[in-house]
This record gives C-alpha cells, sequence and structure tokens, in this order.
C-alpha cells in the first residue's frame, strides 16, 4: 500500500493520476499546505523540503518526496509509462525535467500572481506569462508530429497534464496550440 501526502494542487494531481493509471492502491494524507501541515515534524521526515507530494510505500519501506521522483519510482516498481530502452527512457526524462523545471514553476508563479497575489504586479504577471505561453509553444511543436511528449504515454505526459489543465484560470486559451488541444483532449 501507498501512502500518498496530498494536497489538489497540480502537483498533488500528477501522483493521483499515476496512481490511478498504474492501478496500485493508495491512501490519501491530506497535507494542508493553507495550514501549515508541510512544516509539520513527521511530514518533513518524509519531505524534507516541506512541499507535498510525497509517498512513502509500505510494501519496500521507501519514502520518495519531489514529484518527478515519486513519478520515477512508480513507473520503475509497475514497469508502467516508462520505456525499457534506455534512448526512450532519456527521451522521457528529458521531458519529465522539461515541466518539472520549466512547464511546472512557470505555471505556478502565473498561478500565484494571476489569482492570489494581492495589488499591482503587471511585470510579475507578464514574466511568468510570457514564460508560460512559450514553454506552451514549445510543447506544441514537440506534438506536432507524436500523439505523446515522448513516444508512448508515458510519465512525462502525465506530470505536464496537471499544470496545462488551468489554463484558463492562467489567462491563456488553447485554440491557436492546435496540437496541445489534441493532446489535452
Amino acid at each position: 500500500m501507498i501512502d500518498l501526502y496530498y494536497w489538489p494542487t497540480p502537483n498533488g494531481k500528477k501522483i493521483s493520476v499515476m496512481l490511478e493509471e498504474c492501478e496500485l492502491p493508495y491512501n490519501v494524507i491530506p497535507v494542508d499546505i493553507g495550514a501549515g501541515d508541510q512544516f509539520a515534524p513527521a511530514f518533513l521526515a518524509i519531505a524534507p523540503n516541506n512541499r507535498m507530494p510525497a509517498i512513502v510505500d509500505s510494501d519496500t519501506g521507501i519514502s520518495v518526496f519531489e514529484g518527478g521522483a515519486i513519478l520515477m519510482y512508480l513507473a520503475e516498481k509497475t514497469g508502467k509509462f516508462m520505456p525499457k530502452d534506455q534512448a526512450g527512457r532519456y527521451e522521457v526524462m528529458q521531458w519529465l525535467f522539461w515541466q518539472a523545471g520549466g512547464l511546472g514553476p512557470m505555471a505556478g508563479q502565473r498561478s500565484h500572481f494571476v489569482n492570489y497575489a494581492e495589488g499591482e504586479h503587471d511585470y510579475s504577471k507578464q514574466r511568468y506569462g510570457d514564460e508560460f505561453e512559450r514553454l506552451l509553444a514549445v510543447m506544441d511543436v514537440r506534438l506536432r508530429d507524436r500523439d505523446f511528449l515522448a513516444g508512448d504515454y508515458s510519465i512525462a505526459d502525465i506530470a505536464s497534464f496537471p499544470w496545462v489543465l488551468p489554463y484558463r484560470r492562467f489567462g491563456f486559451d488553447l485554440v491557436d496550440l492546435k496540437n496541445i488541444r489534441r493532446w489535452f483532449d
């Protein structure tokens, strides 16, 4: 059984999607980030960066924090959503790390300044909006001649989807990004 330390953010959702796709049994343990649960000593013992998601696999005794690492762990545990060949694995890992280092952080910052920050933050909204839009354009080009980011459906798609999902809240539309729109649908 896997314990999933979770809150309904894009980072949390990518792990719950992966667990469902892998048909693994899991138990959700809420980590209310608004209430500060991520700073509790018991949670910090599992996730020292005080960020969720995190998992504890009672079958192996292994705990993992950071979304990309969790996705890789679950892919290896189940043999799903990660190619076996070296070239395929690195293709998936490139797009997984692209999401973790670009798409997620830029979308998260855009969301913060558009939806949560009070006061005028025009520069920040523009800066993160422009970078999110640039990353969507990169993704759209990547999907021009393929159904998924890296070969077959993989952890790269699972990681990216929750960050594209709230595009309207970020002030964007997918109408001109026909390849992402197809992938998204």
